[in-house]
């Protein structure tokens, strides 16, 4: 009896999982949001970390396109100075620069606040975009697992070093790029367990990163409610991208069959970072899936 019982309590959990990797890679047939719904950006300030490649260039190249002022972070600078270059190319927007950001290293996150700081430009948007995943465990410069400091840690401080500057330019945004995988986070966030190499797999540590971008947007919007300043989270969608395939879950192939391209894994960033509606319905510490669908 008790091993028809664990077979079957196997099976349920089996069909859990796979009802949640299903929910994850369904996307709607129909867009909310679509790029020529952004509204003109001129004088707006946007920051994008990760935007050299992927859904992050993607997102600063459509912010440039409406005019934005926009810089772009990320820890390769011949990488993210040619898309620097390449974005001034194809929007004519010369207003586009890029700032060396490590995430790994909470000494870079400062001073990469720091170096913005010291331009004397507002902030209207801050897109917090960048991310990994690995399929060993590792640490940060700072001893933090790798996929927590670098997915939330390193982003927590960054924001935290440039609220004032948000504060004191809004209508502001604050847009953290989560995923659906903390769907896959029973229990919550469970610190013990992040320093110990063997109690979490890869699946698991990035989840846990994604959980804590959605919990850390929460409580911006608590303590910024009186203020217009929207913080908001979101699930770009599986997003064919050289990250995505590095995420080692059991139905990759389901995963990959079902992605979307990195076009389209912007659209809900840009929604957030850009859309009227976010202020017009209030929307503060909302969760969004693809494609601007709360």
């Amino acid at each position: 009896m008790p091993y028809h019982t664990n077979n079957i309590i196997a099976i349920i959990c089996n069909l859990t999982h796979e009802i949640n990797l299903i929910a994850a890679v369904t996307h709607p047939k129909e867009k909310h949001f679509t790029f020529d719904k952004i509204p003109d950006l001129t004088g707006k300030v946007a920051v994008v970390t990760g935007g050299n490649a992927g859904i992050g260039y993607i997102t600063c190249r459509e912010l440039a396109r409406k005019n934005a002022n926009v810089f772009l972070l990320g820890r390769n600078i011949e990488k993210g100075q040619d898309a620097v270059e390449k974005l001034k190319s194809e929007t004519g927007n010369q207003n586009a620069e890029f700032l060396y950001l490590n995430l790994k290293s909470l000494k870079s996150v400062k001073e990469c606040a720091e170096n913005f700081l010291a331009k004397n430009l507002p902030l209207h948007i801050l897109i917090n975009n960048a991310g990994i995943t690995t399929k060993t465990f590792s640490l940060t410069d700072d001893g933090i697992q790798a996929e927590f400091g670098v997915n939330h840690v390193g982003h927590f401080l960054f924001t935290k070093s440039l609220l004032p500057k948000i504060k004191a330019s809004q209508q502001a945004r604050i847009v953290n790029v989560s995923s659906r995988n903390h769907f896959f986070v029973e229990g919550g966030i469970e610190f013990e367990k992040l320093s110990d190499p063997d109690a979490l797999d890869a699946t698991q540590r990035y989840s846990l990163s994604k959980l804590a971008n959605i919990l850390f947007t929460n409580e911006l919007n608590k303590r910024y409610l009186e203020e217009r300043i929207y913080a908001t989270s979101l699930h770009p969608g599986l997003v064919d991208t050289q990250m995505s395939r590095k995420n080692d879950l059991s139905a990759s192939e389901t995963f990959l069959s079902s992605s979307i391209s990195t076009e389209d894994g912007a659209i809900t960033t840009l929604y957030c970072a850009t859309s009227p509606e976010i202020e017009e319905k209030n929307y503060r510490g909302r969760y969004f899936d693809p494609f601007g669908i709360e």
